[in-house]
């Protein structure tokens, strides 16, 4: 009889992540698959285009939870998701991420006894004041099964006293997707489309609160952007979280007019936006991930950063939120010679959700002969 997973995504970094291990469990009959679609990303630039990019199949269940604050979306996953547990009643549910829908489900999961396994488990920020972080920390405690994509995670995880059999050392799925896009986003015309140069232009994006719910924060971050938006165009898909705050902040900008607002893109034109691009500036995660395998110059808009593998790798730079940090690590990235970086790191292959079927069959095998005994 096969395990039962349920998959949950929700959030546009998750799609990414679920569509690899999502297909490589379907194509395992060890597994009986659903997947649900949270609902927080809701708007079909953000969540449509996604799914239809990474050739996911239709969600088994959409909670369609919507925006809202922290408390009112977790609190409305929670009430949404357990009729579907004790309804379908599977062996496992597997998150990804730290976004609030990592967390419900997973907390969700917890409360019904039914064991939980993160992807992308063990980063830190060491900052608590960011709610990823709180998520981050929190799925990791409830989880049976924590698959962790750098060394950094695994280190963590020691330090926090989890039993090492629990966690396993997988590589990042996010790459995966990546890896299996590549040559189809190649034929992307939106560098045409936006009248653009390969190697020519920037690509800005941000997101996190601390980032755009503050004027005077977000003012701080987009004058050195500006500056140099005089020498080479920077374009910014700018979030629907975000829109007017930052168009109000462009509009108090003396020199804003390099910085071009675009709509959000879909996966495979945003992937052949960045790794056409000359740098890339964000308070992303997940894009510090994908221009370190893409050798691309990053420039992280944030005072710290969970992955610090690709600050290892030399992609990646840590600008803080000041305009004197930002132009530094501008003008630092700009003088990289990207023939000159290394590789991708370890198990950054395209492989890691094979790696974790591997494991959850293992886990399954065990879990029967528990049964069984």
């Amino acid at each position: 009889m096969p395990i039962s997973i349920v998959h949950v995504a929700g959030a546009r970094p998750n799609f990414m992540k679920i569509a690899p291990v999502l297909a490589a469990c379907r194509a395992d009959r060890a597994f009986e698959n659903r997947w649900v679609h949270t609902g927080q990303h809701y708007d079909s630039d953000l969540s449509d285009s996604f799914v239809a990019d990474l050739a996911l199949p239709p969600p088994d269940a959409n909670l369609a939870v919507g925006s809202g604050s922290h408390a009112v979306q977790t609190a409305r996953i929670l009430e949404r998701f357990e009729p579907l547990l004790v309804a379908w009643r599977p062996d496992l549910v597997l998150v990804f991420g730290d976004v609030n829908s990592t967390l419900a489900c997973a907390l969700c999961a917890a409360k019904l006894d039914i064991a939980v396994a993160h992807v992308e488990s063990g980063l830190r920020s060491f900052d608590d004041r960011m709610p990823e972080e709180i998520n981050r920390r929190l799925t990791d405690s409830l989880s049976e099964l924590l698959f962790v994509s750098e060394p950094s995670g695994v280190v963590n995880l020691r330090r926090e006293g989890v039993d090492p059999s629990r966690v396993h050392l997988v590589g990042n799925v996010m790459i995966d997707s990546l890896v299996a896009s590549r040559s189809r986003a190649a034929a992307s015309t939106i560098v045409h489309r936006l009248g653009l140069v390969c190697g020519g232009y920037a690509v800005l994006t941000l997101h996190r609160p601390a980032s755009v719910d503050a004027p005077s924060t977000l003012r701080r971050i987009l004058a050195p952007i500006a500056e140099m938006a005089q020498r080479i165009p920077v374009i910014f898909p700018v979030h629907p979280r975000g829109r007017s705050s930052i168009r109000d902040a462009l509009d108090e900008l003396p020199r804003s007019t390099g910085i071009r607002v675009v709509d959000p893109l879909g996966y495979l034109d945003f992937l052949r936006l960045v790794e056409q691009s000359r740098l890339v500036l964000t308070d992303s995660g997940g894009l510090q991930e994908e221009t370190t395998f893409l050798r691309v110059p990053c420039v992280t808009l944030r005072d710290n950063t969970e992955r610090p593998i690709t600050i290892d790798a030399g992609t990646n730079r840590l600008a803080g939120t000041d305009d004197v940090g930002i132009r530094s690590a501008i003008d630092a990235a700009l003088a990289l010679d990207r023939s000159l970086l290394p590789g991708p790191p370890a198990l950054w292959d395209g492989c890691a959700a094979s790696r974790i079927v591997k494991i959850l069959e293992s886990w399954r095998s065990a879990r029967r002969g528990t049964s069984a005994g």
